[in-house]
């Protein structure tokens, strides 16, 4: 018995192991043949696009030149305002419109598009306040640092206030590779921070909101805010030894879709919160940024059964999604 037991332990371990390997090879494959498909076919996509920036390359080129000129020898405070004050600028500038929504439930064209109807109309001003000051510290004690930090190392790598701009299509390549770094660094580091070890000591801050709000998407432990928030933003530019142009543009980007992520509105023309929404109700599904390692690992099984993922879609109208297709009469109840 003792026998058999152990060879089924043995067998059960082996299966474990086999599935976790499969998950890693359907991983690099859809990841490697994402990235080749890309660089394969961005030319026609990018073509009009490109056409564009090539006329217009030489105003900003001359417009670059003239920052350098104005900073000549003191670049690093060129960097810090694009690294750190310009995304910033665009990350509260986003928050600040989506608060007066939270905090007064107008205007309505807004409010109506409300993922989880009936919470935070409105939001709790004490329990706002609380987030925005560690939002604040977070941004102020770990992200500014960390960013200052990162610019010798871009220096040596490869100056990222070097004269010439990037071109198009190169600042795609590496927006590319931006998001999928991303998307690796910030799932794993994102399922490991669900562990019991770290949740409830780290995590667990994050996921006091389960219906989210914009200006949470910062609101984290100081060790998750390294680890999960700052680390798979900044690996992609160092990797790439990227031009301080792409950092700014990747940085206010990579602050603005965390936002629209967390805002708890499904908003027309805007890509949909729904998946990480559905993260903060459940806690235990839809932990990655595209969607692409939760269906690789099949934590977003569940998710997939509901009508949260059938909503999950890009609003291209102007009827609420939770109008046009509502939770069932059950859950609703």
């Amino acid at each position: 018995m003792k026998g058999e037991a152990g060879h089924m332990l043995h067998n059960e371990k082996s299966k474990q192991e086999g599935h976790i390997w499969g998950s890693m090879r359907r991983t690099a494959f859809i990841l490697g043949s994402g990235l080749l498909s890309f660089v394969a076919f961005w030319n026609s996509v990018t073509w009009h696009l490109q056409r564009f920036w090539g006329a217009s390359g030489y105003f900003w080129q001359a417009q670059w030149e003239r920052l350098l000129t104005t900073f000549e020898g003191k670049e690093w405070i060129l960097f810090f305002i694009g690294a750190i004050q310009v995304p910033c600028l665009f990350f509260w500038s986003f928050n600040g419109l989506l608060l007066v929504v939270d905090t007064t439930g107008k205007p309505n064209f807004i409010s109506r598009y409300r993922i989880q109807v009936g919470k935070n109309e409105p939001v709790d001003p004490v329990k706002l306040r609380q987030s925005i000051r560690t939002v604040l510290f977070n941004q102020c004690m770990v992200s500014f640092p960390m960013v200052v930090f990162l610019y010798p190392f871009l220096k040596w790598w490869g100056d990222p206030c070097r004269r010439e701009l990037p071109t198009f299509h190169w600042f795609l390549l590496e927006l590319a590779i931006f998001t999928l770094i991303e998307e690796v660094l910030f799932y794993y580091s994102h399922r490991l921070l669900h562990h019991p070890t770290f949740y409830k000591k780290i995590h667990k801050k994050h996921h006091e909101w389960t219906a989210p709000i914009g200006v949470i998407s910062l609101y984290a432990h100081p060790i998750e805010h390294v680890v999960s928030n700052m680390l798979p933003a900044i690996v992609g530019p160092l990797v790439m030894g990227s031009h301080l142009s792409s950092i700014t543009m990747w940085f206010s980007l990579a602050l603005i879709i965390t936002t629209i992520s967390h805002c708890g509105y499904h908003l027309p023309f805007l890509p949909s919160p729904e998946f990480h929404d559905y993260h903060h109700l459940k806690f235990n599904q839809c932990y990655g940024v595209l969607g692409v390692l939760d269906h690789l690992h099949g934590t977003d099984i569940m998710f997939k059964q509901t009508k949260a993922y059938e909503r999950h879609v890009l609003l291209l109208g102007f009827t609420p999604l939770s109008e046009s297709i509502p939770d069932s009469p059950k859950r609703m109840q």
